[in-house]
């Protein structure tokens, strides 16, 4: 009988931890950094030659947010974001959370899109289809699964910075505060126009989902990761270069001559792109001008499309594990031959179309976008703040909390004066709220309300049914993907030492964001080759008097969760089969053995048997 061993199929088995901080910080710098290309565009459309104070507020506000982001990347270094942060609070809060990143990343991969076509040089009346092309694209290419663009975004990353270092060093001879504007005297309207540039946070929610990936820190045990050096690694410089070269670009652009105002509204949509052909032309001549700009306008279209294609797989993989934690409606969970769940994947494509075919420019794009950001960014800070559960110093919870306070109040004041946007983030909010409901009678799920002590009692009682049974002999751990001679080998291994076998399957899942821990919840009873497998092992090993535990792991990538396994574990010996990937596959996709030999720690054995 099943119910007579261990239940594996519940153990938490995280993703491969292979995302080094380099690569992390590539990934939050093509989100993140895109932020400047047109958050300074909109202060100068909202007020002129009297916009630095409030860029330089939300240059000052975003940094903060980047080292409240440390402090949660140490608490949840399993990822989620908002999602994993709003859980301990409630299991309805954190479905809000994450439908305000849903729309958050819409938004994103709508708004980049624009952003990357204008940057280009298209002309305005063809952008909206334009946009609708790509955005169709990435669609399409996310159906044969996502892609590692973790190396991809740090050569991205690397022309933008030259050109933000670029427009600022042509601009040092030519910085003043003689043509800077004070603003309003009034504090509202002041206010207004520093909450319709606050998407310069839009992005940094990224590494907090990103966490789960991150290779931890040195010395950090395996079923207790830590992620904070990483993570300060990846934040920190992020968060600098978008804060102070926001600031300094903005600078830049206020201290062009007031005869060019009319030019610079106008170009607002890729005002870097106009900044650098004129300090460009005034350090060399027009044709560096044309040639610069086009560089900085290629560079910035270039990263900009990479956070597209990073929006629609967050999309995709966020709506995936909402459907495997039965907050979405099964059906999300289908997969396509190459590993990607379809409904989510449409979804994905149909919610920015939808988004670009209503809003009519970037202005209404950066409204929709906001409200948005903002929300997710106030649910995870505050979630995190007032959990008394975390190790978080006092003063960094203070400040947490006033930064949360701050976001709320950033967050109505949007809600009032932008009611777009409101109407776009409540429809997100009433359709995923009505297919969370829907979805949850469909699979007979209730809730039920039970005091403190209960919900205790049942937690622990739970913990113990998880934890496996101490048995003499020590642990074995056989990975199979068919019925091969190794299997007796093991079994026979594990009847000499008096040891347990665990037999692991790994299904790999092209899901880019937040595959596991929840979708390892899979049953191998339900995976018919999985079935075969296990039975066939148990078969075995009970005629032999071997103890047989199977566990089946879905991942993206198979030698990593070998090596994951192995460790949470603590096994003694792995067993492998000797691969029979021809030279294709093995160029395509990689030696597992070569992963599992990377990933596996030193204590434990490997055996590969032909």
């Amino acid at each position: 009988m099943a119910g007579s061993y261990p239940h594996p199929t519940q153990m938490e088995i995280h993703r491969p931890r292979t995302l080094g901080w380099g690569r992390a910080a590539g990934l939050l710098y093509g989100d993140w950094g895109t932020s400047k290309a047109y958050v300074i565009g909109l202060a100068f459309a909202a007020m002129g030659f009297a916009s630095l104070p409030i860029i330089l507020a939300v240059c000052a506000l975003s940094l903060i947010v980047g080292l409240n982001y440390i402090i949660i990347c140490k608490c949840f270094p399993s990822g989620g974001g908002v999602y994993s942060a709003a859980r301990p609070h409630g299991r309805l809060l954190a479905v809000v959370g994450a439908l305000l990143l849903i729309a958050d990343f819409t938004v994103t991969a709508a708004l980049s899109t624009w952003a990357a076509l204008t940057y280009l040089g298209v002309p305005g009346p063809w952008i909206p289809a334009a946009a609708i092309g790509v955005i169709l694209l990435f669609g399409w290419l996310n159906y044969f699964g996502p892609h590692h663009s973790g190396t991809l975004a740090v050569a991205m990353g690397i022309p933008v910075f030259a050109s933000v270092l670029g427009i600022i060093t042509l601009s040092i001879p030519h910085l003043t505060f003689q043509g800077i504007e004070f603003p309003h005297t009034d504090f509202y309207p002041n206010w207004v126009a520093f909450t319709g540039v606050i998407l310069a946070l839009s992005g940094v929610e990224a590494i907090a989902t990103l966490t789960g990936v991150l290779k931890p820190d040195k010395g950090s045990p395996p079923d207790h990761p830590r992620v904070v050096r990483n993570a300060t690694k990846a934040i920190l410089p992020v968060a600098l270069e978008v804060s102070l070269g926001t600031a300094l670009l903005a600078w830049a652009v206020l201290s062009m001559p007031h005869e060019l105002q009319s030019e610079l509204t106008a170009r607002r949509d890729d005002i870097l792109r106009f900044a650098a052909e004129h300090y460009a032309t005034l350090a060399v001549g027009p044709g560096a001008g044309k040639v610069f700009g086009l560089f900085v306008g290629v560079s910035f279209a270039l990263l900009l499309f990479s956070a597209v294609n990073t929006a629609v797989a967050a999309l995709i993989g966020l709506m995936f594990r909402m459907s495997g934690d039965n907050e979405m409606p099964k059906s999300f969970t289908r997969l396509n031959r190459h590993g990607v769940p379809t409904i989510p994947l449409l979804v994905s494509v149909a919610m920015p179309v939808t988004v670009l075919l209503v809003a009519p420019g970037l202005e209404a794009l950066a409204g929709l976008y906001a409200i948005g950001v903002v929300g997710a960014i106030a649910v995870d800070l505050g979630s995190t703040a007032f959990n008394r559960a975390l190790p978080i110093g006092w003063p960094s919870r203070l400040v947490m909390g006033a930064t949360f306070a701050l976001l709320c109040c950033v967050w109505l004041t949007l809600a009032h004066t932008k009611p777009d946007a409101l109407f776009f983030v409540t429809c997100v909010l009433l359709l995923g709220l009505g297919l969370r409901a829907w979805s949850q009678k469909h699979k007979g799920i209730t809730t039920v309300t039970v005091p403190k002590n209960v919900a205790a009692m049942v937690e622990s009682m739970e913990l113990e049914k998880l934890k496996p049974r101490p048995l003499e002999g020590g642990k074995l751990l056989l990975c199979l993907r068919g019925i091969t001679p190794v299997l007796t080998f093991a079994v026979e291994m594990a009847r000499m030492r008096n040891a347990t076998l665990y037999v692991l399957y790994v299904r790999e899942v092209a899901v880019a964001f937040g595959a596991s821990p929840e979708g390892a919840r899979a049953r191998w009873q339900d995976d018919p080759e999985a079935a075969l497998i296990m039975k066939t092992a148990r078969a075995v090993g009970e005629e032999v008097g071997v103890t047989v535990v199977p566990i089946y792991a879905v991942a993206e990538s198979a030698g990593g969760a070998i090596a994951d396994v192995a460790a949470t574990l603590g096994v003694d010996e792995l067993f492998l089969g000797a691969s029979g990937h021809s030279a294709l596959a093995h160029l395509l996709h990689g030696s597992v053995v070569q992963q599992v030999v990377r990933n596996l720690p030193d204590e434990i054995s490997l055996v590969i048997r032909g």
